[in-house]
């Protein structure tokens, strides 16, 4: 069921990439026909809803909620894609380039009213990106979790330039009608404005990127830390599986080992609780540890070198 239901989830994510891509292209070049900054700003910010979904798409897999560790030698997490790093470099020099370009026109007066077009164009594609995320939130909340919230931020964020945009172009072209000066200078301004806010998005994307590789590495490496400790124990033969789950501040340990299978249940319980003790007074932030005791199974072919001559016999009563 949950395949069934991450399928859509995720043909909705990479259709949300496209539609960003495509409207990018649309206002870019709508904007550059029409000579309207504010568009052109725009298209720099579809470009950056584009990359902060990539980047969230390879987050949301390499940092999951709760870490689980089948083993010592359990494969790391691929980190972010150079993809995400080479887009926010070019994200970061269009907008340096979109502000200089909107302070420079103001500086000079160079100020050329937009053609109309741009103000359709600005209409439908803030139509087409409504549509889009109405689409994503109803797949998304089949899935509830991190990346139903990553969509409504990014939404309203994109309103937010959206808007500017709008009151830019529109409020320019009513300048120009009404013969009001002042009013031309909406759309630089609107395109200053969406620059500053690409700006501080590639600095989240990329803080997050790194800051969200180095989480991932300790989170990795104290999951590590914690399957040494327990295997460090007396009577520990190997550790089958560890989960440790973060409560705010504080982290729970589930863990399930494997002992002697000749040793008696008391012994086993004993080794479980050596092994949590271990653990919570070595490591602080260690709220609660919970420790299943197995028997430990080699498996076919291998066989203990204490197994008498008997010991295949049946033990029940025919």
């Amino acid at each position: 069921m949950r395949r069934e239901q991450a399928a859509p989830a995720d043909s909705a994510a990479w259709l949300g990439i496209a539609n960003h891509i495509v409207l990018a292209a649309f206002k870019g070049v709508v904007g550059l026909l029409f000579d309207s900054r504010a568009l052109l700003a725009d298209a720099l910010y579809s470009a950056s809803d584009a990359a902060a979904m990539v980047s969230d798409k390879f987050k949301l897999h390499r940092r999951p909620k709760k870490r689980i560790v089948q083993s010592v030698n359990a494969p790391s997490r691929a980190g972010e894609p150079l993809l995400v790093i080479i887009l926010s470099v070019f994200l970061l020099m269009g907008s340096f380039q979109m502000g200089i370009s909107s302070i420079a026109a103001v500086s000079k007066g160079d100020l050329v009213p937009p053609g109309y077009l741009a103000g359709v164009a600005i209409v439908i594609s803030i139509a087409l990106k409504e549509a889009l995320f109405q689409f994503q939130y109803r797949q998304s909340r089949k899935q509830p979790g991190e990346h139903t919230q990553f969509l409504i931020e990014a939404h309203r964020y994109s309103w937010y330039s959206s808007v500017a945009v709008l009151i830019g172009v529109f409020g320019t072209m009513t300048g120009q009608a009404m013969e009001l000066p002042a009013l031309l200078y909406l759309d630089p301004a609107a395109a200053l404005f969406v620059a500053c806010m690409v700006l501080w998005r590639v600095y989240l994307m990329v803080r997050g990127s790194v800051y969200g590789s180095l989480i991932s590495e300790m989170q990795e490496e104290d999951a590590t830390r914690f399957i040494e400790t327990v295997q460090r124990v007396h009577g520990v033969i190997t550790v089958e599986e560890l989960k440790a789950q973060e409560n705010g501040h504080y982290v729970t340990i589930t863990a399930r080992i494997s002992v002697n299978p000749r040793i008696t249940v008391m012994e086993a319980n004993d080794i479980a609780n050596r092994a949590k003790v271990l653990l919570m007074n070595r490591f602080s932030h260690v709220s609660d540890v919970s420790i299943q005791v197995l028997p430990y199974d080699p498996g076919y072919p291998y066989k203990s070198n204490n197994e008498g001559p008997g010991d295949d016999l049946p033990t029940l009563i025919q």
